[in-house]
């Protein structure tokens, strides 16, 4: 008996060791650099506002409650849409007041309150980008149920729109409604302190089986010999071009990035297309163009919509990570998972479904996160994954990847001073605009680069932080670093607690 009892223990023990040396490893193969974004969608009260009822003091209650779930869970940046339909969740003189927010557009908030602004600080103060997610092309959601204010545009600009479907949408055709456009983003990147601005796939509408979008009259006066199609393209192209270029010139700081639907073209139209049978896709019938923008570096990243599971018949998605990772021409690519789905059929009731997915992603190069639709599909923990990303795949921070063609430079390295056995004072004292300061561990040995080591902790909006290593285990063993993360998350040199 006392035998096998010493086999076992032995045998445990070594099992322990294995599961401690795999959980190490895991540590420092997790990216220090990984965008984890979640879509907040405003549309239909979809996420935020989760009513046209609530008061004020609700609607910042429970936006602090959503972003304390999400920072929970190791996001590190919120995509939320600000313009859902040609209206605004802020003060604009540009548009109305939405009526996702009051229950009728035009209509303030009362007691007034600037809600942007609110979300904004929020989200910074515990250390995650805002991306500013707006649709550029929708107008009306519903006309037959949408409230319209008397200055929505479609009232004081009815010759801007067209109707189809039950919505109006924006012409994209005509050049009024593009200097409109890029009259919102100046607005919003001149005013908030915004990180991005972002759209999704809505430009031109997704065809409607037996109706044709309602633009043959503006083709007929600037369609200049272009076929439809084209003509078409060359309106979204030109849009994002005025777009890139209002913002370097406002601030060229804010990064712009495209969410299109996750087929460019298929192979059977394009040699350059996916293995996919999509019925509709990007270039032929949303006439968006992305792989155009990324190789002429009109946007800074993309975030392909890979709603679909691995192995699904018309559009794997193994296949499409791979494409979209080929075809990145050195911007960012960050993964759009359809964590809503999960229980929606067979695949989407397998827990190990979306950790394959991040555990795929990771393992290309041009890759480099991924963002999750929708907010609220994360209050149930569908399928454990909540707890997933949490306890395992989120388990420590990563810092949103740089961009070096907008910011290569390099903060100042932080001032450390000891206070007593393993206490310091970290202080940063240079002029640049940090984001905060960072805590590594690198085990002994290793080459002092910031991509060896393990972030620990990031302590944002902080150029002063009062450490106690005994207050993180991860540091027992290790050395223990300080950076300084500036607004770009590039980071300083690494300086050592010792």
């Amino acid at each position: 008996m006392n035998r096998i009892y010493c086999i076992f223990r032995k045998w445990a023990g070594l099992i322990c060791w294995l599961i401690s040396a795999y959980s190490v490893h895991a540590q420092y193969t997790t990216p220090n650099y990984e965008f984890r974004g979640v879509w907040v969608a405003s549309v239909e009260n979809i996420d935020w506002p989760k009513s046209r009822k609530l008061s004020v003091e609700e609607q910042k209650a429970s936006f602090i409650a959503l972003l304390d779930m999400h920072q929970r869970n190791g996001m590190n940046a919120i995509i939320m849409q600000v313009r859902p339909s040609g209206d605004a969740l802020y003060p604009s003189k540009l548009e109305p007041w939405s009526e996702y927010l009051t229950g009728m557009q035009g209509l303030a908030p009362d007691p007034l309150y600037d809600p942007l602004s609110f979300m904004i600080a929020e989200t910074h103060k515990r250390g995650m980008e805002f991306h500013a997610w707006l649709n550029p092309y929708r107008a009306v959601f519903n006309i037959l149920k949408s409230s319209i204010a008397p200055n929505h545009p479609t009232k004081t600009h009815p010759e801007w729109f067209v109707t189809y479907g039950d919505k109006k949408y924006f012409n994209p055709g005509l050049p009024e409604v593009r200097k409109h456009t890029v009259a919102i983003i100046k607005d919003l990147i001149s005013r908030y302190d915004l990180d991005a601005i972002h759209m999704d796939d809505y430009f031109y509408p997704y065809r409607i089986s037996g109706k044709e979008f309602p633009d043959e009259k503006t083709y007929q006066q600037f369609g200049k010999g272009l076929t439809k199609d084209a003509w078409r393209r060359s309106n979204c192209d030109s849009i994002i071009l005025n777009l890139h270029d209002a913002i370097r010139q406002v601030n060229p700081q804010v990064k712009f990035g495209i969410s299109p639907f996750g087929v460019w073209r298929n192979k059977s139209q394009d040699p350059m297309g996916s293995n996919t049978r999509a019925g509709q896709t990007n270039y032929d019938d949303l006439y968006a163009d992305i792989l155009l923008w990324l190789q002429k570096g009109w946007i800074d990243y993309v975030v392909p919509q890979l709603y679909w599971e691995r192995g699904h018949e018309l559009a794997d998605y193994s296949t499409l990570l791979k494409w979209w990772n080929d075809y990145s021409y050195g911007k960012n690519v960050y993964v759009g998972h359809g964590f809503y789905r999960a229980g929606s059929n067979t695949a989407w009731k397998n827990p190990n479904e979306l950790p394959a997915q991040i555990r795929e992603l990771r393992g290309y190069p041009s890759t480099q996160g991924s963002v999750y639709f929708s907010s609220k599909s994360f209050e149930t923990n569908p399928n454990g994954w909540s707890d997933s990303l949490k306890n395992n795949y989120y388990r420590y921070p990563a810092l949103v990847p740089p961009m070096p063609w907008i910011d290569d430079s390099s903060p100042d390295q932080p001032r450390i001073e000891k206070k007593g056995a393993g206490q310091f004072q970290v202080t940063y004292t240079g002029t640049e605009n940090i984001r905060g300061l960072a805590l590594l561990i690198l085990p002994p040995g290793k080459e002092v680069k910031f991509m060896n080591a393990r972030l620990i902790k990031v302590f944002p909006q902080q150029n002063q932080v009062n450490l106690q290593l005994n207050q993180f285990p991860e540091t027992q063993g290790n050395r223990a670093f300080m950076v300084t993360i500036d607004r770009g998350n590039n980071v300083s040199p690494l300086t050592e607690l010792k």
